[in-house]
């Protein structure tokens, strides 16, 4: 009798467990021309670090959470900024060096 085999669905945020690993998950998805990218990354940290302690420290309802986070959301830039005080992250802008 053959095995069965068990497949789970991949859940970022179980890989999320340092600090470095969550800033190169971050910056990765800003990469993507897709604003969607960056909102489902935000989605998988606050998973990882418990939505209902993200949602108070950003002053918002879990419910607001998961509604600024949902695929094809568009949250107000208020909104990512306070997510992303609450998970303190901040961003920084580079001189992008195309080749020539």
């Amino acid at each position: 009798m053959p095995k069965k085999i068990t497949v789970s669905r991949f859940d970022a945020a179980n890989c999320l467990d340092s600090e470095e690993m969550i800033a190169e998950y971050l910056a990765a998805a800003l990469e993507d021309s897709n604003p969607n990218a960056f909102l489902a990354a935000l989605g998988d940290v606050a998973k990882a670090r418990g939505m209902a302690k993200i949602a108070k420290d950003a002053g918002l309802s879990r419910e607001s959470l998961y509604k600024a986070i949902a695929p094809g959301a568009k949250p107000r830039y208020e909104t990512v900024r306070k997510l992303m005080d609450a998970m303190g992250i901040t961003t920084k802008s580079v001189h992008r060096i195309t080749p020539a």
